[in-house]
Parts: C-alpha cells; structure tokens; sequence
C-alpha cells in the first residue's frame, strides 16, 4: 500500500512537472525597420561631354548616349537618369517639356514642392522639384545656362512606389540630386 501510494504521489508530482511549465507568452515590442546609409562623398565627374558634376562616389554611372547618364544606386534599387539637350532657340518648348514630365505625376503624388536653383557665377539656373506622394519619381530637376546647355533629371526606383517603405531611399537620393544639380558647370 505504501508502494502504491509513494508511486500515486510521485507519478502525480511529475505530471504537475510537466504539465505546469509552459512558457509564458510575452506579446512582442514595436519595431521598425532601421535603414542606414553610408555617408555621402561626392568627387567631381568629367569627360568629353559639354558640363561637369559632382556625384556620389558610392553610385556607379553609365553613359548613354548623346552625354546622357544612368546613375545607380544598386543598394537602393534605383537610379537617377541625366538627359542633355543643346539649346537651339527652343528653351521655351525645353522649359516646357521639363515641367510637363514633372507635372504628370500629379495624379499620384500628395504635393510637388519647387525649389528655384540660381548660381549666376557658373551661369547656372534650374528648379529642382520635390515629389512627395506614391508617384513614379520622388524628385526632378533642370538645369540650363539658357543659350547653349540644358539638362534635366529624374530618380526611379525598382519598385511600385510605396513612399512611405522608400522614404529613407528617396531622402538620401534626393540629396545626392541636388548636389548633383548645384554643382553642375558648363564647360
């Protein structure tokens, strides 16, 4: 009977063992995807075509053609595309063409910031516009001297723009635009 009983007590002991440790469910903090960019190093880029730039040194750039440039940014999925027109008495219809590109993403995008740009030294002048909003480019610009050279600019990205998950992206890139843009020269 003690036998019996010693092993009741023990069997019973165990199953409580068992059957009382279970983990506890802690429901799990609030995080956020953290995004680090390097910081940026610009040098200045030159060759044979009619303007000189600084870019980032972390983007790797191709030319196409007639001295236009794809710059990618292959950690970002995304790349800024340069096209370079000459002025032929036709900067109405480029200054046109320049704000018509910008002002189709209208549709999707929340606001368009424009940002006038003015370096008489360099004989420089430009707008750089802002695109906030889940539209196809998050930021433009153009650049002319207003005789000779014009060039615009426009970001994309790999993706279906979801502003909010490519915001930290489209920051850094907007930065490197223009720097990209102030920094331009004609030669």
């Amino acid at each position: 009977m003690i036998k019996r009983t010693l092993g009741f007590i023990v069997v019973t002991m165990l199953l409580i063992l068992v059957f009382s440790c279970k983990d506890e469910v802690l429901p799990k903090p609030a995080s956020q995807l953290r995004l680090d960019y390097p910081v940026a190093k610009y040098a200045l880029f030159s060759n044979h075509c009619p303007f000189e730039f600084e870019m980032n040194e972390d983007a790797i750039i191709k030319e196409d053609k007639k001295c236009g440039f794809s710059i990618h940014y292959p950690k970002m999925k995304a790349t800024i595309y340069l096209t370079y027109k000459t002025v032929n008495k036709n900067i109405d219809s480029l200054l046109r063409d320049a704000q018509t590109l910008t002002y189709k993403h209208v549709i999707k995008a929340d606001d368009i910031l424009e940002q006038p740009y003015i370096n008489n030294d360099n004989k420089v002048y430009g707008m750089f516009y802002r695109v906030d909003g889940n539209a196809a480019t998050n930021a433009q610009f153009y650049a002319t001297d207003s005789i000779k050279h014009f060039v615009t600019g426009s970001v994309y990205f790999y993706a279906k723009p979801k502003f909010d998950s490519i915001m930290p992206a489209a920051d850094y890139i907007k930065n490197d635009m223009q720097r990209l843009m102030e920094t331009i020269k004609w030669k």
